[in-house]
């Protein structure tokens, strides 16, 4: 049983993890009427609560559920939910098994554990976004794939799982402080690592060989406007990308000749600029060349590939998405097919199952303190 108070990007992702392998996650919604009340987009599988947590009676209801919850996922900036008496010293002691999943940017300590931020800033404090970006341009955050949702959602639900492991083998629970920051750090291990032990990085961005400084590391563009990714760094899979490309090695610099590098790359460049995405498709599909088509959402969920996998599903909207992964073959996966809940569509059902009466669910309701979707909700 999860609890996860509705939040930003991260936190719902780590809630639908944990629902799509099996876990009941209730997200415990703001009312409707609220500032910040929201509709996400990651909420398959979960069940909608409408809470007034400002009120002390929906305040007092969210103590009650924790103490029957398995896991809370706390989204929010420092402070808040201690002053709300929801702090994990007042949760753990009441439910001494509770895994209490905080979920923030900068963390629960430190010079900017109370500051705001998003993606782009814990990508800059983290290091990670010094190495992102082409020689002589600005570093560039990739959307916010790397914070948000590699190193805050997925992390997060890591801790979360490790927490339950350990859980079954002491009895208790315990809080999980997971920074954003720190999580995307922890994914740029091989960085640190490669940067003095390997030497594969160049003091100056965009000239090594993973950060686009290599013409066989690199994206190009098409005669029809689109763009084939090429990743062919070991020699063998060298050699198919320029036996595909109609070049002769023999007159070719070396491979890791870098200083012809840039006349490498125009000379790539102007060879894709030729040919359509499907025609480069149809040279290097069958090699080990590792050239592959730069696909949009929708191509990717209709290449053959992907289809053959079953790597991107539908709901019962038609709407697509990415598959759980990963597969795992005994018990796979069973992401949800319905719809996403609308704000507070399982209240009194939730409340029910939690241990509450009819009687108090009304009260609840009478003081304001939750909301019901459902107008035809039976009290």
């Amino acid at each position: 049983r999860v609890l996860e108070l509705a939040g930003l990007a991260p936190a719902p992702l780590c809630g639908m993890i944990l629902s799509d392998f099996g876990a009941q996650v209730v997200r415990v919604d703001r009312l409707s009427r609220s500032a910040g009340a929201h509709q996400d987009v990651q909420a398959r599988g979960k069940r909608s609560l409408a809470l007034d947590l400002k009120r002390p009676q929906g305040a007092a209801a969210l103590r009650r559920l924790c103490g029957r919850a398995d896991v809370l996922i706390e989204p929010f900036r420092h402070g808040v939910m201690e002053r709300l008496g929801l702090g994990p010293e007042v949760l753990l002691q009441e439910n001494p098994r509770l895994i209490y999943a905080r979920l923030t940017g900068f963390g629960q300590t430190g010079k900017y554990a109370k500051s705001a931020g998003h993606d782009i800033n814990y990508l800059a404090l983290s290091g990670v976004l010094s190495k992102l970006g082409r020689k002589n341009e600005n570093p560039y955050a990739p959307v916010n794939l790397l914070a948000d949702f590699a190193g805050g959602g997925v992390v997060c639900a890591l801790g979360i799982v490790i927490a339950l492991f350990e859980r079954a083998r002491s009895g208790r629970g315990q809080v999980i402080d997971a920074s954003m920051v720190e999580g995307v750090a922890y994914l740029s291990s091989f960085l640190w690592k490669s940067q003095k032990l390997l030497g594969l990085w160049s003091e100056t961005r965009g000239e090594s060989l993973l950060d686009s400084g290599a013409p066989f590391y690199e994206t190009y563009r098409t005669s029809d406007g689109k763009f084939m990714a090429v990743g062919a760094i070991e020699p063998l899979f060298y050699k198919q990308l320029i036996k595909g490309l109609g070049l002769n090695s023999d007159e070719l610099p070396a491979q890791m000749s870098v200083s012809d590098w840039p006349e490498m790359k125009k000379k790539f460049a102007s060879i894709f600029a030729q040919k359509t995405q499907a025609e480069w498709c149809s040279i290097f599909d069958s090699t080990d060349a590792c050239v592959i088509p730069v696909l949009s959402l929708d191509d990717a969920a209709s290449h053959q590939h992907n289809k053959e996998r079953s790597s991107f599903i539908k709901n019962d909207q038609g709407e697509m998405s990415p598959r759980p992964a990963p597969v795992l073959s005994r018990t796979p996966a069973v992401p949800s097919r319905k719809r996403d809940p609308f704000i507070g569509e399982h209240t009194e059902e939730i409340l029910l199952e939690y241990g509450f009466t009819k009687q108090e669910i009304a009260k609840l309701h009478s003081d304001k303190a939750i909301e019901f979707k459902n107008l035809k909700a039976n009290l």
